[in-house]
């Protein structure tokens, strides 16, 4: 098993897409890179702690592979805009990487260079050490597939799911 933790804009996409792909065994919601010893959501979208809305992804190898987990994170969000993801500004919604290891980082990296040409602007992903992984509170975890009718879920999720099924079709699950 291998776990990511990866931030690109509001956490409940990335959620919503890592729950429906095949071969991740867990997707937790949550809060990096900044100061605050104990972030909660408010204190997040403010953005004064310095953190990122991220996802800690599990996934096992031996059914998908790592690039492909890598590929999808570069399809369901745009890593060309800095410290924004649509409607979202902020820090605390900036494209971002966290590493936990020289590994994590040396294929982080060979995922930016490999996805680049997919976009006209250059990547301004961050790349970074992993410092500590706050989970976020319940209500966020999984929050497409507990409320598929909600206004964001619908006009923000939807077509970026839409979009991971026309990539990664064989990969994601209904």
């Amino acid at each position: 098993m291998q776990t990511y933790v990866l931030g690109g804009g509001c956490f409940w996409c990335l959620d919503a897409i890592y729950q429906k792909t095949r071969g991740v065994t867990a997707v937790v919601s949550g809060y990096s890179g900044g100061e605050d010893p104990e972030p909660t959501y408010e204190s997040v979208c403010s953005g004064t702690t310095g953190h990122a809305e991220v996802v800690s992804v599990t996934f096992d190898e031996s059914i998908i592979p790592a690039d492909v987990i890598l590929d999808m994170f570069f399809t369901a969000h745009d890593p060309t805009t800095l410290n924004r993801q649509g409607y979202d500004v902020g820090t605390q919604y900036r494209s971002v990487m966290f590493y936990a290891d020289d590994e994590q980082k040396r294929l982080f990296k060979e995922a930016i260079d490999r996805n680049q040409d997919a976009w006209d602007a250059p990547i301004v992903t961050e790349l970074t050490p992993l410092p500590r992984f706050h989970a976020a509170e319940e209500i966020h975890n999984d929050f497409y597939g507990k409320r598929p009718e909600a206004g964001y879920c619908q006009v923000i999720i939807n077509p970026k799911l839409a979009k991971a099924r026309k990539h990664y079709r064989e990969w994601l699950v209904a």
